[in-house]
């Protein structure tokens, strides 16, 4: 198995790009501490893990308030001995931030996204990279959609959030894989199984007057492949750049948005 023995903390872990990961992470032989703002669905998660034959605990951490976060870190390094891998995989709600033009969209809520998305990945990499400085090894992981680097309209700060994180992941890894931490960012399509992405498609759609699978259709058909990227890939992807056989990736990203970005 690709990461028995390592011990995963799972940021935005009852979502549906944080469970998946969590569950790959598991089935891979990883220990994985699940947090989220909301214990009940961080639970569920958990549960449904160790019924697998995983194994996973859950906690309430906030990743955005630094102490919540250090606290938290602190336990699991108490309880498992390391940290070896942190994966942020926060998201907000889309609604009163995307499908508004930009003349019409509040500066608070262009604000929103950009100082949430940068603020958390901040505070969770600073936070475990002190851990994994220390033990010489270690990887932070985010993902981020494909606005990060397409122009889109109507996506508002969100596309100035993601490419933020990106810029963020680069920065760091300057700074940490001297000390054996890599940091290392997935960029993907829009992942038409989560809820999220028919929340945004559906804004989007109704901003431009079309039906919102035929939006989706639209996108799919941009790619080499002619589909968007499946949540499952993105859980096998984060598992392999999560591992040992990705030692020499840092600071990149790693597209798989199906040629819809060509690097």
């Amino acid at each position: 198995m690709l990461l028995e023995s390592k011990n995963v903390v799972v940021y935005g872990a009852a979502g549906a790009i944080g469970s998946a990961v969590a569950r790959a992470f598991a089935h891979e032989g990883a220990k994985v501490f699940l947090t989220g703002r909301n214990l009940d669905t961080v639970e569920t998660v958990a549960k449904e893990i160790t019924a697998a034959g995983g194994a996973a605990e859950s906690a309430v951490v906030d990743a955005g308030d630094e102490k919540a976060v250090t606290d938290h870190l602190a336990a699991v390094v108490a309880d498992a001995g390391s940290i070896d891998v942190s994966f942020n995989a926060i998201g907000i709600s889309p609604r009163g931030l995307q499908g508004i033009p930009f003349t019409e969209l509040p500066v608070e809520n262009f604000m929103r996204p950009i100082t949430t998305y940068t603020q958390a990945h901040f505070v969770t990499a600073k936070s475990a990279a002190r851990h994994m400085i220390a033990q010489r090894s270690g990887v932070i992981m985010m993902n981020t959609p494909e606005p990060a680097r397409l122009p889109m309209p109507l996506v508002g700060g969100m596309s100035v959030g993601w490419a933020a994180m990106e810029g963020l992941n680069r920065a760091l890894s300057t700074e940490w894989a001297q000390h054996g931490v890599r940091t290392i960012c997935l960029r993907t399509t829009g992942m038409a199984e989560t809820p999220t992405i028919h929340t945004v498609f559906g804004l989007h759609a109704d901003a431009i007057g079309m039906a919102k699978d035929q939006l989706l259709e639209m996108e799919g058909a941009m790619t080499h492949r002619k589909r968007l990227t499946a949540l499952d890939e993105l859980a096998q992807a984060a598992v392999l750049l999560a591992s040992d056989r990705a030692s020499a990736m840092t600071g990149t990203v790693a597209n798989l948005t199906g040629g819809l970005i060509v690097d």
